[in-house]
This record gives structure tokens, sequence and C-alpha cells, in this order.
């Protein structure tokens, strides 16, 4: 049985339906899953018979005529999850049926023919991709000021959170805390390689921390620049002289929005190898233990068998936890009718200590969930007490 499904229902062309199809099976191919076995695609003919335990969500596409109308009223009266979308140029209101119209619509872009943003979005609302969309901006404020100022607002623009040093730390906050801090709770690095990149401490930190987060880094590279042993593992976008207006930029409107397509490409990639490095931590201190991991279920969830025989549903994420994450993580449980207190397991390193203060608080007060760091993983899971 699946655990993740997804409609597309409406009235997408052949080459779109098609284009889609390729984009999520690019995003889900990042964690190692394959549509036909760990996701199912259903069309208006099929959604009435999918798994109601799965993770699912359908796109809607616009057109007139509406089509697949019926199979979407069913959906949300079964409170569902439905994504309506329409195309550069058409009216939402005149292309979405009344009923879906107080859903948050995606309107395609015209330069994203490949439908990453569609394809991301989907599988932000079955869980495998996370909700946060958040990008770090790693620059010399000397050399590429007016580009960082640039990218923070056409990737806002685009619904990423992003953070930029001048913008984004308080005054009177410790400066290099709160930068780890929102570091490790960033999907991709858009490093901006000026010549002095390299001189600064601060930088070289910047990139050996997200290397060592295994957070994915797209290298924006200055024209004439070589590389450096640094970046070897980093996408990069070579620019020309004539895409810079100035020394320090802004970039040409048509590199930039290469820029923005590559941030969306990276993502999943660096999510997915994130979440595989918890899981692989996590797998070995079970080992460790001489527990079991007796299989995968919705949103990821492992479950593990524990000396004991107790099941423990363990859930591995990327990023800060928060209350809302604990939250979801029980309604998640709750929805999958696990037996059980679900465990949140995350990497603590680069977290502020007021946050895994808070976090330890929370701990003590929930007694819904559990969060655990994966560094005492097997210490916590050997002594645990429900």
């Amino acid at each position: 049985m699946s655990h993740y499904e997804l409609a597309i229902l409406g009235s997408p062309t052949e080459a779109e339906r098609a284009a889609l199809v390729r984009a999520i099976a690019t995003l889900v191919g990042d964690f190692g899953m394959e549509i036909g076995r760990e996701l199912i695609l259903h069309d208006g003919a099929s959604v009435a018979g999918r798994n109601p335990r799965a993770a699912f969500v359908a796109a809607y596409f616009g057109g007139v005529p509406a089509c697949d109308v019926e199979a979407a009223r069913m959906l949300v009266a079964q409170s569902a999850p439905v994504v309506p979308t329409v195309g550069p140029t058409q009216e939402f209101g005149a292309c979405i049926p009344d009923f879906l119209q107080s859903a948050n619509g995606l309107r395609r872009r015209g330069d994203d023919e490949a439908m990453r943003e569609l394809a991301a979005a989907l599988l932000e609302c079955i869980g495998l991709l996370r909700q946060q969309r958040r990008v770090f901006v790693s620059y010399r404020r000397t050399e590429a000021r007016a580009a960082a100022l640039q990218l923070h607002d056409l990737l806002s623009a685009r619904g990423f959170d992003v953070f930029l040093d001048t913008h984004d730390i308080r005054p009177g906050d410790p400066f290099q805390e709160v930068l780890w801090h929102r570091l490790v709770d960033s999907d991709v690095m858009v490093m901006l390689d000026t010549p002095t990149y390299f001189e600064s401490r601060w930088t070289r930190h910047e990139i050996g921390r997200a290397r060592a987060k295994e957070i994915h880094v797209l290298r924006v590279i200055w024209p004439g620049l070589e590389p450096n042993r640094m970046t070897d593992l980093a996408e990069t976008v070579y620019l020309d002289a004539n895409e810079l207006t100035g020394s320090d930029g802004p970039i040409v409107d048509t590199a930039a929005d290469a820029i923005l397509l590559r941030v969306e490409d990276l993502r999943s990639r660096s999510i997915a190898a994130r979440f595989m490095s918890i899981t692989g931590k996590l797998r070995a201190d079970i080992v460790k233990i001489g527990a079991e991991v007796e299989g995968i279920g919705a949103h990821r969830a492992i479950a593990v068998r524990l000396l004991d025989q107790r099941k423990v549903w363990a859930y591995p994420i990327v990023g800060i936890p928060t209350a809302e994450i604990l939250n979801d993580v029980v309604e998640k449980a709750r929805r999958a009718e696990q037996q059980g207190i679900p465990v949140l397991v995350y990497d603590h390193i680069g977290i502020r200590q007021a946050w895994t203060a808070h976090l330890k608080w929370l701990d003590e007060q929930i007694a819904a969930v559990r969060a655990i760091k994966v560094s005492d993983a097997g210490w916590e899971l050997a002594g645990w007490e429900a």
C-alpha cells in the first residue's frame, strides 16, 4: 500500500501533464522513491479509489470548460488538499470552479515550463519537502551588495524566506550565533563568489559550515574567477561581464531568473541529502542498541521496535524544530493511526542555545510528542520511558 498519492485533475495539456510528472519524478527520485512504487499518481477517474490514509494532494489545472469538477468536489468534501493552478495569462476567477477559489492558487510562470514550482508545492503538501522555503545568501558586502539585495527581493517574491545579514539580524542580537542558527535552517546557500570572497574568514566559515551540514551550495561566480577547492562540490553559475550592470551587481534579469530556477532545482536535493543523513545516523544508533527498523510509514516516519517490543514512530526532520512542527508531527501520527508517542528526531548542531533550551521546555510540557537529538538517539531510545 502506498504512503504517498497525488492526483492531476482539471484541464492540463498533454505537454503540461508530462512536464509535471517528470518534475515530480525528479524530486521524489532525490529521496530514492519512484512513481508507481512509493508514490501513486491518479487522474479524475481513479482518484475516488485513493488510499485515505496516505499523504495526499491534488493539482487542479484551470480551464474553460472546467473538467473533473465532481472529482475535485469530492476531495474538498473529504477535506483533502487541492492546489488550483492557472497558466501565466489565464484568469483565476474564470478558470477555477467557485468551490476551489477559497484555496490559495498557484499561477504558473512563463519561464517554468518544466513545472518545477508546482511540483515542489505539491511535495510540500504531502510532507516530502518542508513547507518552509529558506535560502541563505553568503557574500562580501564590499563586492556584491547590490546583487545580494537583488536576489533577496527576487527570491522573497517567489515565496522564499531569505537570510541576508544586513536585513535579518536585529541590533543587540549575538551576530554569529544568529547567523549559524539561520544557516542550519536554510535549504540552499547562494554563494556570491567575488574576487576576495575567500579572504574573509567569516565567508570561509559560512561555506565550510554549509558543507558540514550538507546544505547544498549554488556558487554564482563573478567574471574571470578560477575555481576554489572549497567549492568543488557546489553547483555553479558563471556570470559573463555583460551580465553584471556594476562591479557589485545587480545581475541582468535573464541571468537572475536562471539563478532562481537553479535554487528551486537544488532545494529538493539539499533537503533529501540532509534527511538521508539524519536517517542514516538514526538507523545506525538503532542497530547499536539492538532495536530494529520495521519499516517506513507515511510522512517518512520510521517504525522502530525497541528491545521490550514497544514500537516507536520516529520522524526525522530537517532544520530547526518549532512548536508548530511538533504539533504537525502529532497530527500526522494521529491521521496515520499510529500507536505510541511519536518522536521528532533532529540535528542540533548550529542551533542557538536559547532555542535548544526552549525545545527542552516544550518537550517537558507537551506529552503528545517527544523531541530527541539525532546524536543522542541511541542513548535516549535505549532508556525510553513513554
